[in-house]
């Protein structure tokens, strides 16, 4: 197995385009031996989909039930009297053809005739009103339907860790999952074709069994290689997808780059355009490339197919001619055979067709109830215990955390430490030290992978996630910028509460952004989305601002700013750095990460970390004294930064000028003048 992985992820090296190569770094394929649906959904031959149908008919009934009962009854009784309707219509036909080709004048053969006659075009009259209720119910179907699955894939993505969503597998499964909403709807067109074949295949194969049972497997002949056919070729085109899936959005990723607002004015600066469309085409030929071959391999798969049934189909008819031949069916009889062998061979090709359709359609809202299931395995867990009602401090215990997939180095490694609550505790050190990702793990957005982090002796992976989340507020340099109204930009940071105006007013006067969203055209109603009508586009600063206000409206009672001053003017700065005063002096406990080390004065206490590890903690002045014992990391990046804010030191005078005492270039007791 391993051997010829090997040999396949060699011979799949080779044909990676350049533009694989460049922008994503490799092949973006993935190989469908290590895939889940290798012993399952694949499974496309005759006796697996014959065995899975009442599965797939199930599961689309399921999720109309779900979205709407009236519909579903609607379609169902429908589609069965028209199978009914139809049934009656071939007997009436055979009740036709006998009387015509009975004995005795045309007018007592038409008068015989005349009722079956009559029966049968009010089976066919019947059968045209059922089909009209049937697409009327199946119509309301389809879009309910399809929201349900929709809902049911976001509520369950919703609801992950973020460790979920950061995972490689699992976000190939995302992929694939987002096409299950639309085909859970065409499902449902499926299940409506192939419940109206199925009942007239019925119809027509009992007719055939009264007439005579040795046409019923000529009929089944006939449809056998049809059905070959579309299962190979359905086959194919699903491994192909699950292969490329991940290529296929990285198409669509640059050709969005190309009418991406954010992405505009530097693919304009720079003359990105051509670059993007050199590689958007690359990209797009290889997959022309693959569905070539796709074209190819069905062409050869449909002729083989057509000679089969052509063969088929002579052996059918001929039987038939010998059976009348050889007087073993009535003329009557043959005509009414001939027929039923039509509607019969139409109807289990389409049925053989729809089954297919729908069974390709059912391998994606598989793979969305594949998420589910994974996603109810990964999801955040609910419940637990209260957290204490006010905690003296917050314990990291020996915590370490390692980001999956990242070449398992330790992001952090052993780290000890205290927050004391209602205090400012500063987090520094240099950039991939773990400020940031202590932060997360205090948010409860990850795991330790060992240690513990204590709430006053109450460890966090006890807690109710739901109320650690809402203990804790954070405004990050690299804050989501929603594109939705000013208003809601605020207010998103507790959206499960009504929205309020004394709220919205204290958060906006709180990051001292009135002034901004005055000058907004619509004030708080403006939508903050550059490319849809109305939409406006803030800068860096302006967004931190709803940033800020959009942390302090969440009204956390532990606040992280992470970098919060990066895009703001320096009276902004140090009017931010006196409320976060205030709201400590006011018992609210501050997290404060900076890379700007004189911002953390008025810190109560500060950590530095290096390469995952807490190498120093105490206040501002401890860390610079030069008689504290420590690595002195503190110190020596404080002196770093404060020597670029230093004024240039004065050129040294030269030896005899410095004994007289004159300026140099000018005689002695000369007054200096400007230099020609």
């Amino acid at each position: 197995m391993t051997a010829q992985h090997g040999t396949k992820s060699e011979a799949e090296a080779e044909n990676v385009s350049a533009s694989e190569r460049l922008l994503f770094g490799g092949p973006l394929r993935y190989d469908m031996g290590w895939s889940k649906h290798e012993d399952a959904a694949l499974q496309l031959n005759l006796r697996s989909v014959v065995r899975r149908l009442p599965g797939l008919v199930g599961t689309t009934v399921g999720l109309a039930w779900e979205a709407d009962r009236g519909a579903l009854r609607l379609v169902t009784l429908a589609e069965v009297g028209r199978g009914i309707g139809q049934a009656v219509g071939l007997i009436a036909v055979n009740r036709v053809l006998a009387h015509l080709l009975g004995d005795g004048s045309t007018a007592d053969r038409l008068t015989g005739a005349a009722p079956a006659l009559a029966v049968a075009g009010g089976a066919a009259l019947l059968g045209a009103v059922l089909r009209a209720l049937s697409t009327a119910g199946t119509g309301q179907l389809e879009p309910k339907v399809e929201r349900v699955a929709t809902e049911r894939y976001l509520t369950h993505t919703a609801r992950v860790e973020l460790e979920a969503v950061e995972d490689d597998e699992f976000h190939k499964l995302l992929d694939s999952a987002q096409y299950g909403a639309s085909s859970a709807r065409r499902m449902v067109q499926y299940c409506q074709s192939v419940v109206t074949a199925l009942m007239s295949l019925v119809a027509s194969a009992g007719v055939l069994a009264l007439l005579h049972p040795a046409l019923l497997p000529l009929l089944v002949a006939m449809t056998v290689p049809s059905a070959w056919a579309a299962l190979t070729v359905a086959r194919r085109r699903y491994v192909s997808f699950q292969v490329w899936v991940q290529h296929a959005r990285a198409g669509r990723l640059i050709s969005g780059l190309l009418i991406s607002t954010d992405a505009a004015a530097e693919i304009r600066a720079h003359d990105v355009g051509p670059f993007l469309l050199h590689h958007f085409r690359a990209m797009s030929q290889s997959q022309e490339a693959e569905q070539r071959r796709l074209s190819r391999l069905d062409a050869r798969t449909g002729l083989i197919a057509a000679g089969w049934t052509g063969l088929a189909t002579v052996a059918a008819y001929a039987a038939l001619g010998g059976l009348l031949w050889t007087g073993a069916m009535a003329l009557a009889v043959g005509g009414t055979a001939v027929l039923a062998i039509r509607t019969g061979s139409a109807a289990l090709e389409n049925l053989i067709l729809q089954v297919n359709h729908l069974n390709e359609e059912s391998l994606f809202v598989g793979d969305l109830h594949r998420l589910c299931e994974e996603a109810g395995r990964r999801a955040i867990p609910v419940g637990g215990r209260p957290l204490p009602p006010a905690p003296a401090a917050i314990t990291f215990e020996d915590v370490v955390f390692t980001y999956r997939g990242k070449d398992n180095r330790r992001a952090l490694d052993g780290v000890s430490l205290t927050i004391p609550t209602g205090k400012i505790v500063a987090l520094v050190g240099e950039n991939g030290s773990g400020k940031t990702t202590l932060v997360k793990l205090l948010c409860g957005l990850y795991r330790p992978d060992s240690g513990r982090i204590l709430w006053d002796g109450l460890d966090a992976a006890e807690a109710d996630r739901q109320e650690l989340v809402s203990r804790v507020a954070v405004v990050g340099q690299d804050f989501y910028r929603w594109p939705f109204t000013a208003e809601v930009n605020i207010s998103i940071g507790r959206s499960e509460v009504p929205v309020t105006e004394e709220r919205l007013t204290d958060a906006v006067r709180y990051a001292g952004a009135e002034e901004l969203i005055e000058e907004l055209p619509r004030g708080r109603r403006t939508l903050l989305a550059r490319g849809y009508k109305g939409g406006h586009q803030l800068s860096g600063g302006q967004w931190q601002r709803l940033g800020l206000a959009r942390a302090h409206y969440r009204a956390g009672r532990v606040l992280v700013v992470d970098e919060p001053t990066s895009a703001l003017d320096a009276r902004a700065e140090q009017r931010l750095f006196e409320q976060i005063r205030r709201l400590a002096d006011a018992g609210q406990t501050v997290i404060l990460i900076t890379h700007r080390l004189g911002s953390v004065r008025a810190a109560d206490l500060i950590h530095v970390l290096d390469h995952g590890r807490v190498v120093e903690s105490g206040t501002f002045d401890d860390l610079l004294s030069d008689t504290t014992d420590g690595p002195k990391v503190f110190r020596d990046l404080y002196r770093l930064q404060a020597a670029q804010y230093a004024p240039p030191a004065p050129p040294a005078p030269a030896a005899s000028d410095a004994v007289s005492g004159a300026v140099p270039g000018t005689a002695p007791g000369a007054v200096p003048g400007p230099r020609a």
